[in-house]
């Protein structure tokens, strides 16, 4: 890498300072060696962890704590990465994930592979414009033989929820819920179908309104759906009801208490009973707001703010069960499930107001009191418990959890599915290598490139399982050339072909393609750089200076 801050001569022979002292700029070829190898370190640290036979990482934060995962987007989320070229490459998966939730292994993997591959193309006299337009145009002929090749959906027929189960099972590939992949397979496809909204001719499904409870303590398949919310609180008077049935909810988004005025102000009091008269006044306010709620006859209130001690006791009185300061993303997640609205003024508290249920109980789950707000009627939010008996074992599940409810909520935006173990793959690597040859020329080579790096994804999963690559793909593509050889894939467990549809591997086409999509632009992303100006950083003591400098300005 060159120093940038070296004089540039006019011809006169007076020499320019183009950049700043420190600067440092390298460019061309080695520009692009370096970009790609730090793309490629990024993708050779996930592949290990790629497919049902990967391996797991352990990350150590700057505290010391320790995350085990084979989740891409956690991987790489933990990473503190430096490289301008592996941080693109990191936040291109990072929108893999909001935007499909799944796939940011395979999207950064295939990326790996096409950089790999354009860089010997580049070392055979190949321009990388020329790589990047055809890798474009084999990325548009790709989609479009992924939607032909991939197999609808009808989400509302009879039998759709035995192709969501299988869905969900093929996201759950985490060795943390290897023992009970059948038992969060059910509780995922349940709760997606709860949540999930027909708008017209599309499906919505907003898995913030699937509410996520880990507790340590017992075992995954103790983990359990609830039709409604799951508050980690408990009830705030111990003379309050336990377990109300038929429950009328009241949502409160104001605190019962007397609150204190805005101006600052003093009361002189100069008689003891005026005193009393204070005090009685502030109970009468606290008496009348209880009043107010059981006269609209709820019998359970949930409240955003603070309940007095006063309105405590006399909502037990009344016999009202209260719980207070529950989160706002937790009030809103009941008003979907009870059906109830938020009100912020106790005054105009009505009885449609209420939201209701069957059975609202503050139980003991692990170490913890929690209020179960159950058996709702058509409830638009749920909630799962998980149960795990070590925290991190925990942690791992509810990734795969959030994995799958993605993968599952994928079929409702984008109901088409392709089938996995390599299929897909190696399916489209063979359309794809037809293409090229129909494009020809250098752009050809490139399309064929493009082809490469899908079998080179697959690879990585044959090698993940001790298989042999070479033989494996071999099989694969004689298999893919027969007439019902379409879905043939890897059983990485037995190291054998199978019909990846029989054995039941189904993914979504959403994920799939939005990996593709986020690979290749990646890589063309990486590919245009041809120059990089890097200013001189700046040592630690003199940010801290600057800092100071700042503070004793303000």
């Amino acid at each position: 890498m060159a120093a940038a801050s070296q004089p540039v001569y006019e011809p006169t022979g007076i020499p320019v300072i183009i950049l700043k002292e420190g600067t440092s700029r390298s460019a061309g070829r080695d520009a692009l060696r370096a970009n790609i190898m730090a793309a490629l370190t990024i993708a050779e640290m996930l592949k290990t962890t790629y497919g049902p036979k990967g391996m797991d990482k352990m990350l150590v934060d700057a505290l010391g704590d320790v995350t085990i995962t084979n989740d891409g987007a956690t991987i790489l989320d933990k990473m503190d990465v430096q490289h301008p070229a592996a941080k693109m490459l990191v936040q291109i998966a990072k929108g893999q994930d909001e935007e499909a939730g799944d796939g940011t292994k395979t999207a950064v993997i295939f990326a790996g592979e096409l950089l790999k591959r354009a860089e010997e193309l580049i070392d055979k006299g190949l321009h990388p414009t020329i790589i990047v337009s055809g890798y474009k145009r084999a990325l548009d002929y790709a989609i479009q033989v992924a939607n032909n090749i991939a197999e609808s959906v009808d989400v509302e027929s009879s039998d759709a929820d035995a192709i969501l189960r299988k869905v969900a099972l093929s996201a759950l590939t985490s060795k943390a819920v290897h023992g009970a992949r059948e038992h969060i397979a059910d509780l995922v496809v349940k709760s997606v179908r709860q949540v999930a909204e027909k708008r017209g001719d599309k499906w919505v499904v907003d898995l913030d309104n699937v509410q996520i409870i880990k507790k340590k303590g017992a075992g995954l398949v103790d983990s359990l759906l609830v039709y409604g919310v799951v508050l980690d609180k408990e009830v705030v008077h111990p003379a309050m009801p336990r377990r109300v049935e038929n429950a009328k909810i009241a949502l409160l988004d104001a605190p019962l208490e007397v609150e204190k005025p805005e101006i600052d102000a003093e009361i002189r009091i100069s008689d003891p009973l005026q005193m009393k008269r204070f005090l009685e006044e502030k109970e009468n306010i606290l008496r009348d707001m209880v009043e107010k709620i059981a006269a609209v006859g709820a019998n359970v209130v949930i409240c955003q703010k603070g309940i007095d001690d006063v309105a405590q006791h006399y909502l037990a009185k009344k016999g009202i069960m209260a719980v207070r300061r529950v989160k706002r993303s937790d009030m809103e997640k009941l008003e979907r499930a009870t059906g109830g609205r938020i009100v912020s003024n106790i005054e105009d508290l009505t009885e449609r107001d209420l939201g209701e249920c069957a059975l609202v109980e503050e139980r003991k789950v692990g170490e913890d009191k929690m209020v179960f707000v159950e058996k709702c009627k058509n409830p638009r939010a749920v909630s799962i418990v998980l149960r795990a008996g070590l925290e991190r074992l925990v942690d791992e599940a509810e990734r795969s959890l959030r994995d799958a409810l993605s993968a599952v909520a994928d079929i409702f935006r984008l109901p088409k599915v392709v089938y996995g173990a390599g299929a897909f793959e190696i399916e489209l690597a063979k359309y794809i290598r037809d293409y090229a040859n129909k494009v020809g020329g250098k752009e050809g080579l490139a399309v064929e490139t493009f082809a490469k790096a899908l079998e080179g994804v697959v690879e990585t999963l044959v090698v993940n399982a001790g298989l042999d690559p070479v033989d494996m793909l071999m099989k694969l593509r004689a298999e893919h050339m027969k007439s019902d050889g379409k879905w043939a894939g890897v059983d990485v467990f037995t190291g054998n072909i199978i019909d990846s549809k029989q054995l039941g591997v189904v993914e979504p086409l959403l994920v799939k393609l939005s990996a593709l999509k986020a690979g290749t632009e990646a890589a063309t992303l990486i590919l245009r750089i041809d120059d990089v100006i890097a200013a001189a950083r700046r040592k630690e003591e003199e940010k801290k200076e600057e800092k100071k400098k700042e503070e004793e300005e303000k």
